[in-house]
């Protein structure tokens, strides 16, 4: 009778130890399932995020026996948006890459004439100061993909890839309250201007030294240089937010002042995007751009040359993906 209750007893004691086993593998494997949820979707170790924007837009006007007048024309614009940003504690590391083209094609022209054209890249490093504003390294890179004339006339030309380029590279302090608004002021900034583009710069283009001659022998004086170099203090604002449902607006605004040439007059360089949104694959998109520098000399419809405010807006429909 002893041995009975004793065996009851071991056996009831195996069967507890045994379910405590199971219940504590149990509990190891969610826990272990718990872990790897958390590393899957915990964002704050992830310290580089990437991403980037296609848009393809066109338009075709086609008019036959048309009695209010017009072209027919077609056009065709196409932009490239990427961005690489990394975070590391106290490190920020912004690169944009931003690339634009367009073309068009009126009925008269047998030519297509591009209407947009733009290579920008972007870098800027900061080091975390204090709340909110970092001691920020920026450099900002400009130009074209190909050559623009004054249309009609496109025998004489008037602009190339790298004539003109323009090159920053700034030291200062980068305010940033939030992911949608950046105020960079730096105190210490290095401009360069360059035009790769021997007849262009011969004639002074974009402000590079010219070629000068002796009126009476006709010999050089002064060679023409490719490169322009200036010193003096750069602004950088750059706001983009969500305005309302699927409507997105960004803005940058840029100035510089050279402290050596006329400090007081400054250069401007005003972009706008706004992109709405229809579904997945199509989207619209709105863009501006407002430049002003003293060193550019346009002329006029009355033949008079000097510096303009330049102006550009660019309204596509069309595909867009975002990645």
């Amino acid at each position: 009778m002893r041995i009975s209750k004793f065996l009851i007893i071991l056996f009831c004691s195996f069967l507890v130890t045994v379910k405590a086993q199971e219940t504590k593998t149990q509990a190891e494997d969610l826990n272990k399932e718990a872990a790897k949820l958390k590393t899957v979707n915990d964002t704050s170790k992830v310290r580089w995020k990437k991403g980037g924007t296609v848009n393809l837009s066109g338009q075709q006007v086609s008019l036959t026996n048309w009695a209010a007048g017009g072209q027919s024309a077609m056009s065709a614009n196409g932009l490239l948006s990427l961005f690489a940003n990394y975070t590391n504690n106290k490190n920020i590391w912004s690169n944009n890459l931003d690339l634009a083209y367009g073309v068009i094609k009126q009925a008269s022209n047998r030519k297509w004439w591009k209407n947009d054209d733009r290579i920008q890249v972007n870098s800027k490093y900061g080091y975390k100061a204090f709340t909110n504003t970092y001691y920020t390294v920026l450099t900002d890179f400009k130009s074209q993909f190909a050559a623009g004339y004054n249309y009609p006339n496109d025998s004489v030309r008037i602009s190339n890839f790298m004539a003109p380029a323009y090159l920053v590279v700034a030291i200062g302090f980068d305010f940033s309250p939030d992911k949608s608004l950046s105020i960079f002021l730096a105190p210490i900034t290095a401009r360069f201007t360059f035009v790769n583009d021997d007849t262009l710069a011969k004639y002074g283009a974009f402000g590079v030294q010219k070629e000068e001659r002796d009126p009476s022998t006709g010999d050089i004086t002064t060679k023409y240089r490719k490169m322009r170099e200036q010193s003096g203090g750069y602004f950088k604002l750059s706001f983009k937010k969500p305005v309302m449902e699927n409507v997105e607006f960004g803005t940058v605004l840029e100035l510089f002042s050279d402290y050596l040439n006329h400090p007081e007059n400054l250069y401007v360089n005003w972009t706008t995007l706004t992109t709405m949104k229809v579904n997945k694959y199509i989207s619209a998109t709105l863009s501006t751009q407002l430049i002003y520098d003293e060193a550019v000399m346009i002329k006029d419809k009355d033949g008079k040359i000097g510096p303009r405010v330049q102006f550009k807006q660019v309204l596509g429909l069309g595909l867009a993906y975002k990645f």
